[in-house]
């Protein structure tokens, strides 16, 4: 089983929040393989605060990343032209999402309702 954190729950985990620290710990206990979209690592490092870098870069180190590979693009594509206008999708959430279904990976966001896809296993963990 593999699952894919949205930027928010690494973020709150950032944050010490103890729901986000629990759910990666459970998992990784749990043996489930954890991974972040590149986007993820974009929208962390340009929203970090002073002296969040270190422990960033140790948190990714602990997850695998998904890079946008031609299919992960293309996949991004088709779902911005099925829900940019219908659920004013963002190409960053076009991307993530694109990533959980090329990794058949259940998505981990708190902001289920930027994702309209069908097609993917998507939940709000805590």
């Amino acid at each position: 089983m593999i699952k894919l954190i949205d930027t928010n729950t690494l973020v709150d985990h950032l944050r010490n929040k103890s729901e986000a620290t629990n759910l990666l710990i459970e998992n990784i206990e749990m043996g489930i393989k954890l991974c972040y979209s590149v986007i993820t690592r974009i929208e962390l490092f340009s929203g970090m605060k002073a002296g969040e870098k270190k422990d960033i870069e140790n948190l990714l180190m602990s997850l695998q990343s998904v890079p946008v590979t031609v299919d992960i693009a293309q996949m991004a594509g088709e779902y911005m032209n099925l829900y940019r206008k219908s659920h004013a999708l963002t190409i960053p959430d076009a991307i993530i999402a694109a990533s959980a279904k090329y990794k058949n990976a259940t998505l981990f966001t708190l902001n289920t309702k930027h994702f309209p896809m069908k097609d993917i296993d998507i939940v709000k963990p805590y």
